[in-house]
């Protein structure tokens, strides 16, 4: 087994299994954590194998992460419980909030269980952004409109997915929600003011966040930047919101990082900002030209908050809590 530290990259797989160039560039020194698509999911079974394989390769382990939320955003469909959107427990929260937080903390477990029982360490949940409304691409990913809300049922999930041995990553910050434009597609620009701005922070201040994911939208009234390229809005979320915990980059290769150059350029861009992780998603020419030409300085404080997402010990599921993860999604679609 490859015994080294975990790098600052993660990246992708082909397919079903690991390939020989799978192996190869997941023992390269930059690369940290693997993310994983609908393309890597069969079945439970196929997962688990997979799980294993990427696990085998390293000491410590390549920490497994993949966009697990429920509703529209979940890889892994057949053999999984079928998660609502999170604007469903928002819409029981209208009428029984008590009843829509302990909802939040089951399908958490749930969703957190499904995953650990095959070998994924991390998903990148929960949506903190508010439902303004102009988005299309957060919509009913977000829980509500109301921060209060947000922070309660988003808390409560990360309750549940605790209770499951796995971390959680509040995104987008410091918030998609009110921009129309989709940052796969562009590069949106939120014209806010900070003060404006305040309802969407609650969550990021309220929350005990693991990971945090910024956004690939630029709030000119801060910084000219995008967030996840911005040193001005990841300080503040390091010294203002006291926050520690491993910052991701979102997606370099969507249009929304398009702002920083080519990729390497991103990269650079990304890191010298304050992001701890890089996610380098569904490009493989791209991941290859990073390998070979970005030269990061080691930084051991990076390295050792990644560290703390690495995968943890044996799994073992808690029967009546994930009955109970069951139980909340079908009352959620009655």
């Amino acid at each position: 087994m490859n015994s080294q530290p975990l790098g600052p990259l993660m990246i992708d797989v082909a397919g079903l299994e690991l390939s020989d160039l799978d192996r190869e560039r997941l023992a390269h020194p930059l690369v940290g954590g693997v993310i994983l698509f609908a393309r890597n999911y069969r079945d439970p079974q196929q997962l688990t194998a997979l799980c294993a394989a990427i696990h085998a390769l390293r000491s410590p382990a390549l920490p497994i992460a993949i966009d697990h939320e429920g509703g529209r955003v979940q890889r892994c469909r057949e053999g999984f419980t079928h998660v609502p959107p999170m604007r469903r427990l928002g819409e029981l929260w209208d009428s029984d909030p008590a009843a829509a937080r302990r909802a939040a903390a089951d399908l958490g477990y749930l969703l957190a269980a499904e995953l650990r029982a095959c070998g994924v360490d991390y998903s990148f949940t929960p949506v903190l952004d508010l439902d303004w409304g102009p988005s299309g691409v957060i919509g009913d990913r977000a829980f509500h409109k109301n921060p209060d809300a947000v922070a309660e049922l988003a808390g409560a999930l990360i309750e549940g997915l605790a209770a499951a041995g796995m971390g959680c990553c509040g995104k987008h910050f410091p918030g998609h929600g009110w921009v129309a434009a989709d940052s796969h597609l562009a590069i949106p620009v939120d014209e806010r003011s900070l003060a404006a701005m305040e309802p969407d922070l609650v969550p990021y201040r309220h929350l005990k966040l693991d990971g945090v994911m910024p956004a690939h939208v630029i709030y000119p009234e801060v910084d000219h930047r995008p967030a996840g390229f911005s040193p001005v809005w990841l300080e503040k979320l390091r010294k203002e919101f006291g926050f520690d915990g491993v910052i991701f980059s979102d997606d370099l290769s969507m249009e929304g990082a398009s702002f920083a150059g080519d990729m390497v350029q991103r990269a650079e861009a990304a890191w010298n900002a304050g992001c701890d992780v890089l996610l380098i998603c569904n490009a493989p020419d791209a991941v290859a030209t990073v390998l070979a030409n970005w030269k990061p300085a080691a930084d051991p404080v990076r390295a050792a908050r990644l560290a703390r997402l690495a995968p943890g010990g044996r799994w073992q599921q808690d029967a009546l809590r994930y009955a109970a993860g069951r139980a909340a999604v079908e009352n959620l679609k009655a």
